[in-house]
């Protein structure tokens, strides 16, 4: 027996997330059916992270057991020639039988991407939010200051279950500019359900409001989804990048 790690792109526009549901199409189960038409037989795949509906992603990780002897790093293609063309399996190795993709996992990183409506041309509508104008990227750097560190994010969640843990360590939170696109860039140890997407939605919200770091403190301080903005637009968001300590 083999396990394998993929790197996997997508475009989320069409799937209800990466997590398998009975009646909607997804990410995992697409990759299901693909290892399936491979195998001859049923196959589990776990992912690095469980992205939401209409969610992209250009570097998440997943891992499956495998009894075939193919060479790994000719799954790539074997399972492309399954799959349709808005996933794409960018890299398969072998890893250690004992590796997880997502408990394994030491820090996640998404980027969202925003564009100013002078520049919003309409094949880039499904990949970006599009903004009144040029944002100031030190503002906005102000206001996302307070998320670095370890800290409950139950404002930025999407359901409060109770007994469920909302800390998680945010290493960097940071806006910048590239190629005309506001871009947000946020990595931590574990993220939330839209808990990206609420945060970005509330600097934009207090942005438009003229307020400073303190605000963001106080939406913090208050564990009350009621005290955050309304979610930012899925279709701006990726998972970017999945890093490993050891493996």
């Amino acid at each position: 027996m083999a396990n394998i790690k993929l790197t996997v792109a997508y475009d989320g526009t069409a799937y209800c997330g990466w997590q398998i549901q009975n009646d909607d199409d997804t990410i995992q189960g697409r990759m299901e059916k693909a290892l399936e038409k491979l195998h001859g037989c049923s196959v589990k795949i776990t992912g690095a992270g469980r992205t939401d509906s209409g969610v992209h992603a250009r570097g998440q990780c997943a891992n499956f057991i495998t009894d075939m002897t193919m060479p790994p790093d000719k799954f790539r293609e074997a399972l492309n020639s399954f799959l349709p063309a808005d996933i794409r399996i960018l890299k398969s190795e072998a890893v250690d039988g004992s590796f997880h993709a997502r408990y394994d996992a030491t820090e996640r990183i998404y980027k969202y991407y925003m564009l100013p409506r002078a520049l919003s041309y309409p094949w880039l509508e499904r990949y970006s939010l599009t903004v009144k104008g040029k944002l100031d990227i030190n503002r906005l750097n102000e206001l996302a200051s307070p998320l670095v560190g370890k800290h409950s994010f139950a404002s930025f969640a999407s359901v409060m279950e109770e007994g469920y843990p909302m800390e998680r360590r945010v290493n960097s939170a940071v806006f910048y500019q590239s190629q005309g696109y506001t871009v947000f860039k946020i990595s931590a140890d574990g993220f939330l359900r839209r808990m990206v997407r609420s945060i970005v939605g509330t600097v934009l919200d207090l942005y438009e409001k003229g307020a400073d770091s303190s605000a963001m403190r106080s939406v913090l301080d208050a564990q009350d989804r009621s005290a955050a903005g309304a979610c930012a637009p899925a279709k701006g968001l990726f998972l970017d990048q999945v890093i490993y300590g050891k493996h």
